[in-house]
């Protein structure tokens, strides 16, 4: 059995205010002749499918488009909702799906209802599908507490256990578990959406324990947290600290003894980052720089002074530069120039509102303030999850 461990696609996402449509559908179409050449039996897509709660009528068609070709080159597809995602949109037509192998994970009700994969007689492999769990919102229905992640996912993968136990006396199975989480050991980037503060949303890995593999999302970084449980990370770099990430996916294979391979495979796709540093002149003429006339570029200047026109004169060679700050040799980062690199490089949503009210106001919010920003950005985070 072969599985493709994927994850955090994030659909209509941008990249500095830089569209990246093509560039996902470019790696999507990697994916399927991928998929197709190495006779997959199917691909899991760990969470955050799309990149917001009501994606772009564009958006939609592309993922309608993928999940036909996939179905044609033979393999399943399991997705499950992550944080990202609107858990009843993305959850649409799920029980219609199934029947052309497509199946969606998105709610609590599911998730010890596994995908039996059978193939020629060989030992199955259950998959389940846990959809992101909003401690808020599913706590009651887990019968667990509320209070953190860790409380919710304990109480989902005791029903995957009991489900699993029942099916296991029936003969052998192997389980793979799917989850949107943080799980304590992985390595967060500039462009994940926090899930809580304060380390609420930090889930131990041992709790995955016991499972034959553990396929993550949530994290956008390519990771290893053992050799059964893993973060596929997202196909491409979404933040310029994720510019030397290998970005693609994982490879999985099982015989009837169980795990036997776990392997890195991955395409190249056009979208491509550069992060540059140096006095202006020497960017401008360094020919080992050839490369990053392409790529999307962050850059650093180090002049003693602010050059004019610096923006200009790098995009003249380097049209992709994207971000730009300054500092001068001696000196500490000064962050990106204007407003709106400010607001492209924030990785948080209070971060942004907190910075709206500095910028046009020249003052930031006192704590009264930012509490209730914070108390409202959480009310709409909830309110988008629960539609």
């Amino acid at each position: 059995m072969r599985i493709l461990h994927t994850s955090d696609w994030h659909l209509g996402r941008s990249f500095h205010g830089l569209g990246l449509l093509s560039a996902q559908a470019e790696w999507l179409d990697g994916l399927v002749e991928y998929v197709a050449a190495e006779s997959v039996d199917a691909v899991l897509v760990s969470g955050d499918v799309y990149d917001r709660a009501l994606p772009a009528v564009d958006v939609v068609a592309l993922l309608d488009e993928t999940l036909v070709r996939l179905a044609e080159a033979g393999a399943s597809v399991i997705l499950t909702s992550g944080n990202h995602d609107s858990a009843v949109r993305l959850g649409f037509g799920a029980r219609l799906l199934e029947r052309a192998r497509v199946h969606v994970r998105t709610r609590v009700a599911d998730l010890d209802a596994p995908i039996l994969l059978e193939k020629h007689g060989a030992t199955p492999v259950a998959v389940y599908g846990l959809p992101y769990l909003e401690p808020r919102l599913v706590a009651a229905e887990l019968d667990a507490d509320a209070t953190g992640h860790t409380a919710v996912t304990r109480a989902a993968l005791d029903r995957v256990r009991a489900d699993l136990e029942v099916r296991r006396t029936a003969g052998p199975v192997h389980a793979v578990v799917m989850a949107h989480t943080f799980a304590s050991g992985g390595v967060p980037a500039e462009s994940e959406r926090a899930l809580a503060v304060g380390g609420l949303d930090v889930v131990p890995a041992e709790v995955f324990e016991g499972f034959d593999y553990v396929a993550l999302g949530h994290l956008h970084g390519r990771q290893t947290l053992s050799s059964s449980v893993r973060y596929s990370g997202s196909p491409l770099a979404y933040s310029f600290g994720e510019a030397r990430q290998s970005k693609g996916a994982w490879l999985v294979e099982f015989d009837d003894s169980g795990l036997v391979g776990v392997e890195e495979v991955g395409w190249p796709t056009q979208h491509r980052l550069a992060v540059l540093r140096g006095k202006l002149e020497e960017l401008l003429a360094d020919p080992a720089l050839a490369d990053a006339e392409t790529a999307c570029c962050q850059v650093t200047l180090t002049d003693a002074e602010r050059p004019q026109r610096a923006m200009e004169r790098l995009r003249a060679r380097f049209p992709l530069t994207l971000s730009l700050q300054f500092a001068p040799d001696g000196s500490r980062v000064r962050g990106p120039s204007t407003y709106s690199g400010r607001l492209a490089a924030s990785r948080d949503n209070l971060d942004v509102c907190c910075g709206f009210l500095e910028h046009v106001r020249d003052r930031g919010p006192n704590d009264a303030e930012r509490a209730a920003l914070a108390q409202a950005l959480e009310a709409v985070r909830l309110a988008e999850l629960a539609r």
